[in-house]
């Protein structure tokens, strides 16, 4: 995984603002690639777990690197979006991810999150989004798992 360093991701940041502001035109799929073999999923919940509010997730990523939203022009790289008890399909793959409860955007580059869920049976799945919150054209999507929160 290409992991930028501070400095870096604080010039990133700060391009990453003015960027989406500056974002023209109609955003959707078809404009950002993906390497082949690229794949993201969860390093620390698996498929069953039973797990305590706030759950703490960190968010793996195999043959592509991290980058802010909103700096275009960096191949091969995108930011992490949680899709909490929801489903992206069919066209909602073609638009920038929703910003809600139900999706949530990791847009820093963040690869690790603790989230507040309520007691109960959930859903959790990782999309990539690139530099404009767009899942690639294959989308790079983890598995979709089911936790117990206790």
């Amino acid at each position: 995984m290409k992991v930028f360093s501070k400095p870096v991701l604080q010039t990133f940041g700060a391009w990453a603002t003015l960027g989406a502001v500056l974002i023209a035109g109609p955003v959707t799929a078809g404009d950002t690639s993906r390497p082949d073999g690229a794949s993201v999923y969860f390093i620390n919940v698996k498929n069953g777990d039973t797990v305590a509010s706030p759950v703490h997730l960190q968010f793996g990523l195999s043959g592509m690197g991290v980058a802010p939203a909103g700096v275009p022009n960096i191949p091969d790289t995108g930011h992490h979006h949680l899709i909490i008890d929801a489903e992206l399909a069919g066209d909602a793959l073609k638009l920038p991810v929703p910003a809600d409860e139900k999706h949530r955007h990791f847009g820093k580059g963040q690869t690790e999150a603790k989230i507040e869920l309520a007691p109960g049976e959930h859903t959790l799945q990782l999309v990539l989004g690139d530099w404009k919150h767009v899942p690639h054209i294959r989308p790079v999507m983890s598995e979709r798992i089911t936790i117990t929160v206790k």
